[in-house]
């Protein structure tokens, strides 16, 4: 598995499938959305046992305990013997709300909606 002590964040976040490549992992890192002790951390920084970090994916905040470092990727059944996810079901309730919120998806470069298709729109709200 390698040396423990030396694991790279980035590869860590990519182990434990919090993200699905390294290199999206390491533009989270470089772009401030992963914070380890209050401070955001390079790609570079190593990860320790039982250190909380903090995962920012818009709207929510994730935290997680680093349990052991690992550096090969695993399953995703496998996950929970390497961290601990510490996230609050307030941020978690986050999701719904924005899936509740009714926001309807159009595909790019379709335009405005035509008066039939904002009728529609309105019914599907409810309004």
């Amino acid at each position: 598995m390698g040396d423990k002590h030396n694991i790279r964040i980035d590869k860590f976040l990519w182990s434990v499938r919090i993200y699905k490549t390294r290199s999206i992992a390491s533009d989270e890192c470089r772009k401030g959305r992963i914070i380890i002790n209050d401070i955001q951390v390079k790609p570079s920084r190593t990860v320790s046992k039982n250190e909380i970090i903090i995962v920012k994916k818009p709207p929510v905040n994730y935290s997680y305990r680093v349990l052991e470092p690992i550096e090969n990727r695993v399953s995703a059944k496998l996950v929970e013997q390497f961290i601990e996810d510490l996230t609050p079901e307030a941020e978690k309730d986050k999701l719904n709300i924005r899936d509740s919120i009714g926001i309807i998806h159009r595909d790019k470069g379709t335009g405005r909606p035509t008066k039939k298709e904002r009728r529609q729109i309105d019914r599907i709200k409810g309004d």
